[in-house]
């Protein structure tokens, strides 16, 4: 029997992770959170704050993943849990392609018809959000975000902590840098230095 999953955060990223996971097939222990929340469409246990966490706490047939879509806090909790609990789950919508000859790290969220096509290295804490395309031999820093309905065609990089809003596209070959956030419908062609916000076709600094 598959091990139930406890989460770390629990708002809108959370409330998908939930629909992945029950389409998964898998059980969710409850939630850890700052707080109790008043919404809580699936009706789960409040497990406590992640202050409160110790090794005891999570039963040896747990596994744990952190559903915060911000990638900063997504990150800051990872990391925390890692030296506690060691690796969270990936976890991949059944109606996802994954290629065969594709690297996907630890923490991973592939959201309902996301293409990863072949040769692509996915880092840690990515989440690939719903109808994502990452084509081929693409690299995906740790804890990016590459948003709905984005396309990254061949050859592309992106850095860690970079967000890719919803809908844009970056044509092949080109280099993203750390923590860019490039904006929904963006057409990126050409390189992005790190920490730079883009928006527009073609993509303009501001």
């Amino acid at each position: 029997m598959p091990k139930k999953v406890a989460l770390f955060g629990y708002s809108g990223h959370a409330f998908v992770a939930c629909e992945i996971l029950y389409d998964m097939q898998r059980s969710i222990l409850g939630y850890y959170d700052v707080d109790r929340k008043e919404i809580d469409p699936f009706k789960l246990p409040y497990l406590g704050s992640d202050d409160s966490i110790d090794k005891r706490r999570l039963p040896a047939f747990t596994d744990f993943f952190v559903s915060i879509g911000e990638n900063a806090i997504r990150e800051k909790v990872a990391l925390k849990m890692k030296d506690i609990w060691g690796d969270p789950i990936t976890i991949i919508h059944p109606t996802a392609w994954v290629a065969r000859k594709s690297e996907i790290g630890k923490g991973v969220m592939i959201a309902p018809n996301s293409n990863i096509s072949s040769l692509v290295k996915i880092g840690d804490g990515v989440i690939c959000n719903t109808s994502s395309t990452i084509e081929h031999e693409c690299q995906i820093g740790d804890f990016a975000h590459i948003a709905p309905g984005a396309t990254l065609c061949g050859n592309v990089t992106i850095g860690s902590g970079t967000l890719v809003g919803a809908n844009a596209v970056v044509k092949p070959g080109i280099t993203i840098g750390k923590n860019v956030i490039i904006g929904a419908g963006t057409v990126v062609v050409k390189p992005i230095k790190d920490n730079s916000i883009v928006i527009g076709n073609p993509q303009q600094a501001l």
